[in-house]
């Protein structure tokens, strides 16, 4: 009995050390040439829907600076099931939607700011109902989260504010998670707004370790992803410029991003931190019309000769196209947009 005794207890101590080590283990990307099991999977989906949705939406700007009343956020509904249906019909695979702009008023009740819908003029929380709504159509879900903040961090050049700044990310990072995991796994994070600060005082791998040990799949992206030999944090290196070898910028991440470039004829792949190759496909995210976010003046689209060509030239060497498709003051995809998606599809011969 005594022998039985010591052994239980030595399993326990030892489940609990395995625990507690493991736990601890940093989560990081495999150094290799070709992509990995979850960049097959992004690199499948092929074909998504950006959503450009938030308080920009009701100011006519692209960037608000973090001063606009909470108020002045109104839609007049939600119908985050029309926007996902719209993708989903599409023919697209995923959507990702802004959670949170340069501006940082977000699309959900935060408990660490006041900066929300809590305090708009429609309460509905924007995160959660799309991941119904994609949970309902079976379409993956992603995410935007812009690092950069004009509320909450605006004195980008004081130092000594970003250890508190970058906890409230992790926080808020966390907060998504909860409100999505309930209904559908993330499919990808969109991180943006990094070229303010240099690349050091970001928590890239904090951010990194905090989505993977809950969204193992989930791919992370950072934009302005690549950097210069002689200068990795250096901003902007665009596609033509890029070339194997070249330094990841933001590291660790899991594909490159650059809006709203498309990658050239024989895209590198390979990119290199601490002397190691990494596998990193380029996504492409690009305007439907001229706008990210809606805008009463926003009234030219792109023909569907160019939609068709930009999309060939976007997925044709493993990569990604997401085409930014903005919801109104009303909460819906504007009509044009609708039909313009329904005859690219028809054109480009994507079953649903």
């Amino acid at each position: 009995m005594r022998n039985k005794t010591t052994l239980f207890t030595l399993l326990i101590l030892g489940i609990l050390f395995y625990s507690c080590t493991g736990s601890n283990k940093e989560i990081l990307p495999i150094p290799s040439t070709s992509p990995s099991e979850a960049q097959l999977k992004q690199i499948e989906r092929k074909y998504g829907m950006f959503i450009h949705f938030g308080i920009n939406t009701f100011h006519d700007q692209e960037w608000t600076d973090g001063s606009k009343p909470a108020s002045s956020y109104a839609p007049t509904a939600i119908d985050a099931d029309q926007w996902v249906k719209t993708a989903k019909d599409s023919g697209m695979k995923y959507v990702i939607l802004i959670t949170k702009h340069h501006d940082g008023f977000c699309l959900w009740d935060s408990k660490y700011t006041e900066y929300d819908i809590a305090n708009s003029g429609n309460t509905t929380d924007v995160v959660e109902a799309v991941a119904k709504a994609c949970e309902k159509y079976d379409i993956g879900l992603g995410l935007y989260y812009s690092l950069w903040d004009r509320n909450r961090n605006a004195e980008v050049e004081n130092v000594e504010l970003d250890s508190s700044y970058n906890s409230y990310m992790i926080q808020q990072l966390n907060e998504l998670m909860d409100i999505t995991q309930k209904h559908t796994n993330i499919v990808e994070f969109w991180f943006d707004g990094g070229w303010l600060k240099e690349n050091n005082r970001w928590p890239i791998n904090d951010i990194y370790q905090t989505i993977k040990s809950r969204e193992p799949d989930c791919q992370v992206g950072v934009n302005w992803t690549i950097g210069l030999p002689e200068n990795p944090d250096f901003h902007p290196v665009l596609p033509a410029d890029q070339k194997e070898g070249y330094p990841i910028r933001y590291f660790p991440s899991d594909f490159r991003l650059g809006d709203p470039y498309l990658p050239i004829d024989n895209d590198p792949k390979l990119f290199s931190h601490n002397g190691e190759e990494y596998y990193m496909p380029w996504e492409s995210t690009v305007c439907i019309s001229k706008r990210w976010f809606y805008n009463t003046q926003d009234s030219v689209y792109k023909p569907i000769d160019e939609l068709v060509e930009m999309y060939k030239v976007a997925t044709s060497q493993d990569n990604i196209l997401i085409l930014n498709c903005p919801p109104n003051r009303e909460g819906k995809i504007r009509d044009e947009d609708i039909e313009i998606l329904a005859e690219l599809r028809k054109r480009l011969d994507i079953s649903i």
